[in-house]
């Protein structure tokens, strides 16, 4: 394995926490012993074009700083390929990141830990989840939550937590249950009304939402979180509860675990580690062992 390691950083993320996070990780890892250079970016195309040259290069890991967007993007240039990825979170969610155990905005600690796992060999293999060339490693949204990001995303006159605050409320005033066209693993398709069905690789989203609280990241399976068609005043009583995970016992949400998933709704996009994927229908399919990253022990949705 070669000695140089590519830091792959957005200096944006987490209000610019990613540009001063990128300069302890490289300390830790050049203490180690690692030469190491750095990738930026005009933007995010420019950014997978240039990380991926980096792994086509040989480059020893692709070590993303930044946010789960920049996670996403980390993980379209290693997926499929031998080149660990590294994990230095200091962004706004962080739900990939946590979902590994690593540490959070804390820059140097998660850059010696790259530099443990590559001295030590201690590479783990997860699973990811694809949909078409696109590829996640948390959580796929579709449904309230996603139009609740819908929503947000357009209002461009108020910004922060309280952005998605007022989405969620408007969202709510208008809210319907949807009707879902739903495959589970080939099998046949079920027209069912659900409030969201979120497709999880790992357990969290919204920065700490244990939506799939008990999904594993390398079982070779989904867990699919099926919230019904619940009323406004039950969705208000269900919602709060996804912090901890209670969620899951209600009895108007089901769990499957299924390693594929064709979904159909109309006026619905999906999101995927919180960016946009695409408006469904979509098939999501679990790719065991699809990346391997650098953390700690065996990383489980807890």
């Amino acid at each position: 394995m070669t000695s140089e390691i590519t830091l792959f950083v957005n200096p944006t993320a987490g209000s610019g926490r990613g540009a001063r996070a990128a300069q302890p990780a490289a300390s830790a890892l050049r203490d180690a012993g690692f030469s190491v250079r750095t990738v930026l970016g005009e933007d995010a195309d420019d950014a997978l074009r240039r990380a991926r040259e980096a792994v086509a290069g040989g480059t020893g890991a692709l070590i993303a700083v930044g946010g789960d967007g920049m996670m996403s993007l980390a993980l379209q240039a290693v997926a499929g390929t031998m080149t660990p990825l590294g994990v230095v979170a200091v962004g706004t969610g962080n739900d990939f990141a946590r979902a590994l155990g690593m540490p959070i905005r804390d820059p140097a600690a998660a850059g010696r830990l790259a530099a443990e796992a590559l001295k030590g060999g201690t590479v783990r293999e997860i699973d990811l989840g694809r949909v078409g060339e696109r590829w996640f490693g948390s959580v796929l949204a579709s449904g309230f939550d996603s139009r609740v990001n819908d929503r947000g995303n357009r209002m461009r006159w108020v910004g922060g937590r309280f952005k998605y605050d007022l989405a969620i409320l408007a969202e709510l005033a208008a809210f319907k249950p949807i009707p879902y066209r739903i495959g589970l693993d080939g099998g046949p398709v079920r027209e069912i009304e659900a409030t969201l069905i979120a497709v999880g690789n790992g357990s969290t989203y919204g920065g700490g939402m244990r939506i799939c609280a008990d999904a594993v990241m390398d079982d070779g399976l989904f867990d699919v979180t099926v919230v019904g068609d619940c009323s406004r005043t039950t969705l208000l009583k269900v919602f709060p509860r996804v912090y901890k995970g209670t969620h899951l016992s209600h009895p108007k949400v089901t769990v499957h675990r299924v390693s594929s998933i064709e979904l159909a709704a109309a006026g619905v996009t999906a999101y995927a580690d919180g960016e946009q994927l695409g408006a469904l229908p979509l098939t999501a399919t679990c790719v065991p062992g699809a990346v391997r990253v650098l953390a700690p022990g065996s990383p489980t949705g807890n």
